[in-house]
This record gives structure tokens, sequence and C-alpha cells, in this order.
């Protein structure tokens, strides 16, 4: 696909002037690069790797250059963000790992999400009749669901990998035996947690040595990790699904070890288990949606990301986006996102309780039914009430909403392509930053807290809400890590992003700001975001409400609030000569790493 020319911009990243690196542009070879720094392009030869963190991307780009391919080089890098990013992603989480097998040209994925006890029912949390308060769910072991990742990573490697899981785990097993330098977002995360991580012994020994917070600059260590992926590597995952490692995590969930002096009520689970041997990251087809003539896959439910996308995609498709001023085309961007989120509400759960139609929702059909509601002169009202996707009605009249619940930002994305042509889209997740502030005694990671992305009850009992807690069940999710094909089979693109349901929102917005509005991938990564999840108002980054495009918007019916920063994408694409190109974040979550086996000069 040919791409146009970018779209001049005037718009500064978080409301401060970043520059950022043309698409032409690669990053300083290796030679003249410091340990650790974060370069936001890199193209070359070889394979890619984009990630928020450079150590992490380093620990994928030495398994390319052993011969590895693209899966064993995600879950390097993927278990890697355990060791630097382990408020964000570990053992103890879950996530979807989407899979481009470049001979067969064919996309394959993984749903690792999280599971609840095969106890649990509705009622999961609540309490006295009533449901708990949000904070007295999350720091409990009630919030805790089976983990997922040891097993995508299993399945992953077992399937399409070339690689032993214990060979691909050494390089974070290095990482976290030797250690790696704190920086000013790994501080600052830890003093947002401060207060609850001092509840619990074990998490308040690993992350605030000597009782304080880490030192940026410091070199932080994590032997207990280190023994955990030399004992999955050497085990493999039945060590956490049927052994010692397995036992260790259901014993915390039903007994947290808070520290009494605390006076945290922190609840016991329901885990056991056989909840951990009855666990299976399932294999199943992605969502595909035909955009511009290119395909887009993604995720299917349980997670949201890949049906809310493709629909609102479907629903932008009969607007020359390329031609439309920017507030126009922030105005259908916005009122598409405000319709799919609708839907979402209304009809995506766990397919495996709940009668999705996944289909219809990806129908053009069912998109066109919904793009008319979109006036050029006027705002849509949320909360909107969904449509029904399997008897489509032209702009259907009022109805009842359903609720967006909230979902933890601080899950992380990576995205690898190798010399081979293959590429891995991979967002892993603990849920909200420190997930649920439970570290397990001895092992060096903590536990999720996923459960809570379930409804703790119905919000409106006259509608059903496909995202109730239920035995064994995943709890929705909008993670959407998603890979774009030519007419011909072969990637154009491939992107993800963290930050709750946020994720869903960026991953539309830098899709169409790449394919629609001609930006090169990292000025789309970076450009200033909004987001509508079908709430009363959208969010802005500083960038945008802080720019004359919010009193357009204004001027035809938005409203608008200031959220600081959205998402923290990365993506790789597939230039016209062979190379690859690997993107990051210049500025959020104090920016990216993206990096290449061999850098074009």
């Amino acid at each position: 696909m040919r791409l146009r020319r970018p779209v001049a911009r005037k718009l500064s990243v978080l409301a401060v002037s970043a520059a950022v690196v043309s698409v032409g542009a690669a990053a300083p070879p290796a030679a003249q690069r410091t340990a650790g720094e974060k370069v936001p392009v890199a193209v070359g030869y070889g394979g890619a790797v984009s990630s928020v963190d450079a150590d992490a991307s380093a620990a994928g780009i030495e398994v390319l250059r052993k011969g590895g391919n693209a899966v064993d080089a995600a879950v390097a890098t993927a278990a890697a963000l355990g060791v630097t990013e382990p408020y964000s992603a570990g053992v103890g989480g879950g996530g979807y790992f989407v899979y481009y097998d470049a001979k067969s040209r064919t996309v394959h994925t993984i749903d690792g999400r999280e599971t609840a006890p095969l106890s649990a029912d509705q009622n999961l949390f609540t309490e006295n009749g009533k449901p708990l308060a949000f904070a007295d769910a999350v720091t409990s072991g009630l919030s805790v669901g089976t983990p997922g990742t040891p097993a995508t990573w299993a399945t992953a490697l077992s399937h399409w990998g070339s690689r032993k899981l214990g060979t691909v785990l050494r390089p974070a097993e290095r990482l976290a035996r030797d250690g790696f330098t704190v920086d000013s977002t790994f501080r600052s995360q830890t003093a947002a947690n401060e207060t609850r991580f001092r509840s619990f012994p074990d998490t308040a020994e690993l992350f605030l040595p000597g009782g304080a917070l880490p030192v940026v600059g410091s070199t932080f260590k994590n032997p207990d990790l280190a023994r955990t992926y030399e004992e999955l590597g050497r085990k493999g995952v039945d060590a956490l699904y049927r052994g010692d490692l397995g036992r260790d995590v259901v014993a915390t969930v039903n007994k947290p070890p808070v520290d009494p002096a605390s006076g945290w009520n922190a609840r016991p689970g329901r885990l056991t288990t056989a909840d951990l041997a009855a666990y299976r990251a399932k294999l199943q087809a992605p969502t595909r949606t035909n955009y511009r003539g290119l395909d887009v896959y993604s995720i299917a439910p349980s997670s949201s990301g890949g049906t809310t996308v493709g629909e609102a995609l479907n629903i932008l498709e009969r607007t020359d986006l390329s031609r439309a001023s920017e507030a126009q085309y922030l105005h259908r961007y916005i009122e598409a996102s405000r319709i799919s989120f609708a839907d979402r509400g209304r009809w995506v759960g766990d397919p495996a309780f709940e009668d999705v139609p996944t289909r219809e929702l990806l129908s053009q059909r069912y998109a066109d039914s919904r793009a008319c509601l979109i006036k050029d002169d006027a705002v849509l009202t949320s909360p909107l009430a969904p449509g029904d996707p399997r008897h489509p009605a032209a702009c259907a009249g009022p109805g009842t909403a359903a609720p967006t619940t909230y979902e933890g930002e601080n899950t992380t994305h990576l995205t690898v392509a190798d010399k081979w042509g293959n590429v891995v889209a991979y967002t892993l997740t603990i849920e909200q930053t420190g997930g649920s502030g439970i570290t397990v005694p001895g092992r060096g990671f903590l536990l999720n807290n996923e459960l809570t992305d379930f409804s703790f009850a119905p919000a409106n009992p006259a509608v059903h809400d496909p995202n109730l807690p239920g035995p064994g069940k995943r709890p929705r999710s909008s993670i959407s890590p998603t890979i774009v094909l030519d007419r011909h089979g072969r990637p154009v693109v491939a992107l993800g992003s963290p930050g709750g349901s946020t994720i869903i929102t960026t991953v539309l917005q830098v899709l169409t700001e790449f394919l629609d509005r001609g930006l090169p991938l990292v000025d789309a990564i970076a450009t200033p975001r909004a987001s509508q999840r079908n709430a009363a108002q959208t969010e802005l980054e500083p960038g945008l409400y802080d720019s004359p495009l919010r009193a357009q918007l204004e001027g035809i019916g938005h409203s608008f609030k200031l959220n600081p920063e959205i998402g923290a994408a990365t993506g790789v694409q597939r230039l016209a000569d062979g190379r690859w190109l690997a993107a990051a974040e210049t500025v959020r979550r104090g920016g990216g790493s993206a990096q290449v086996v061999r850098p074009a000069r």
C-alpha cells in the first residue's frame, strides 16, 4: 500500500514540543548508544523489536541475533518486561498474543486471559448484599485470576517457536539476577503504590529496598524472579499449573500475607490448585476486518479489542478521512468510538459463557446502520444505547445503554518481526499499576487483579450484562494487538498499546493516523490522543486540550476533560525495500525503545 504524504501538524505531545524522527531515519548504531538508551524509531534488517523498555527490547534482539524467530523473541521480550515493568506484566498475569506466519500468510491468536476460580459466581465481589468498593476489591485475593502468561508462552513456543522456553528466558533471568537501572517512571510508579505495598511485607521488601523508594540511577535486582525463571525454564510451565510454584500462588491468594499492623483487610481469594490445573491458553481464530483494501486482524472475545476497533473502522470506511480537516477527522473518529463502545458494553463477554455476535458486530451492514447516526454538525449523546447487530436497524432510536467497566491502565505491549517476515503483536498485563499489590513470597512477582475487570453487579437488572463473573470465566478486556496485511497477505504494520479501555481508542487512532492521514508510524504513535468510550466527555491529552481544535469541536457540541497521558503504543512496519521499521513512544511512559538487528545507516 502506498501511503499519502504526512499531514502537517502543529500540535505538541503532552503539551510539550517533542521532536519525532521521520520514517526514513534510522536509530544510531549500537556502538554509538549508551546502555539502556531509548530510541523511539529504528530501521534495518534481520528483524525488529519495539517495547516500552530498552532492556526488554534488547532481550528480544539478542534472541533474534542468535537465530530465534519472532515468537521466540516475543517471549524473551515479555519475560524481560516482567523484570523491568513488574507493575505492568509478569508471571502472575495474562494477555493476548497475535502471530503472523509469513510462510502461510495466515494470522493466529492466543487468548491467555486470566480466569475466575471455578467456584466463582456473579456475587464474587458482593459483600453483605452490596458490591464491594473498587479499592477494597483490587488489593485482595478476590481480585486474582488464574495466571495465563506462562501458558501463553508455552503455547506460542510449542506451535510456532524454534527455541525452548529455558533458552528464551535466559536474557530475562540474567536481567533479574544482575539488575537494571531504575528510571523516573519506575520510581514514580512505586511511589504511587507505596502505601498499599507497605501493607504486604514481601512486596515492601522487594520494591521498597531498605524501606525506601528505589533511587533513580540505582540498580534494581530481583534474585527471586531469576530463580522463578530458571525453574520455569527447567521444569516447564507445569511448575506453575501443577507444581510447587502454583501451590505458592494458591497459598498467597487464599491467605494474603498482609502486615497486621497495616490495618488492611486483604480479603482472601478462592483460587485452588484445581483452577491452575484446569487452565488453558486458547488458540482461536482472529477477528478480521477489511479496511481501505487492507485486512486488519486482531484478537477475538474474550477481549473486546478486535470487535470494537473493527466495528469503528467499518463505521469510518465510508468517509474519506484523508481529505477531512483535522477537526472533521477527530469528530468522525470520536463518534465512531462512541458508537462501537456502546455496542461493546452490551454484546461482548467471554464466548464460553455468552452468545457473542462477533461476526455480526464486524459486518459492514451493521456498521452502516450505525454510521448513519453520525452528523457533521452535531454530537451524539452518551451514554448511547447499543444497536442489535443480528437485526440491524438504520439509525436505531433510544434504548438502554450498557456501562463501560473500569480497567486498569498499566498494561504493556510489544511488537516483534524477524528476518523471515513473521510478526508478533503481544499485549500482556497484571491489570492496573502494581496489580493486586500482593507478591508471592520468595517468587519475585506480583499477582494480577484482573478479576476486577468484571462488572461487580448488573448496572441495570433489565439489561443483560455479559461481563458478570462466573466459574472459570474470563473477564472482558480491551486489549487490541493488531496486525494489518495488504491484499497479497503481506504485513503492512503491527501495533498495540496499554491503557485499559483506552487501548481500543489508541489503536484506532494510530491506525487511522497512519493509514488514512499518512503520518509516519512513529508520528502516528506520538500525536496527541483523544479517547471517547461512550461517556459524557471525551478525554484529551494536553496537546489537543490546549489547542484551537478543542474550541472548534466544542462548537458543535463536544465536551472534553483532560487526561495527562493515554496509552504507550509500539509497532513495526514492513518497508517497501524489505527493511523493518520499529517505532515506539517519544514521550509517554518515559519513551519507548525501538531496536533492529542490523541498523540501516
